[in-house]
């Protein structure tokens, strides 16, 4: 299979951009973040943007592998942009409205359409769907996370 690098690249540059977009709007989220209680199993800030970049760097490659398939096509391009815009408001409900309970069940359903886009993803192309494994366990710490924060800051 040939490569078709700029299309690669565009893709993976408009998942950083909407999965991102609303952090480039709210001020100070490393701050609030610091200064809420976290639980014991909490990664170092820094962690955060390098998983980030790892996961929608991958994420974008799986949605080019099923971008080159002839099957189920606009529904994997649907159900990738609909995850990805959820994912980018959690950032909005947690860091900029500070709503942690309500971030905890946005989550939810964003690990629900995740599994689905997964499914969708394998079901086109195995590798496009295992490449979006390592998302859906961040996802799931990240919930622990955000229920913990939530609870321990109430």
């Amino acid at each position: 299979m040939k490569i078709n690098y700029k299309k690669l690249i565009l893709i993976i540059l408009g998942t950083f951009l909407i999965g991102g977009f609303f952090s480039f709007f709210i001020p100070n989220s490393r701050g609030f973040y610091t200064s809420l209680e976290k639980p014991a199993l909490s990664p170092p800030g820094i962690l955060f943007p390098i998983v980030w970049t790892v996961l929608y760097i991958l994420m974008g490659i799986s949605l080019y592998i099923v971008s080159e398939s002839d099957t189920k096509k606009e529904e994997n391009y649907l159900i990738y942009i609909i995850q990805l815009v959820v994912n980018s408001l959690w950032t909005l409900f947690f860091f900029g409205l500070n709503l942690q309970f309500l971030s905890f069940l946005w989550i939810l359903f964003l690990i629900v359409l995740v599994v689905v886009m997964i499914i969708s993803f394998y079901q086109t192309n195995k590798l496009a769907g295992l490449l979006q494994i390592p998302y859906l366990l961040w996802l799931l710490f990240a919930a622990y996370l955000n229920l913990s924060i939530y609870i321990l800051n109430r």
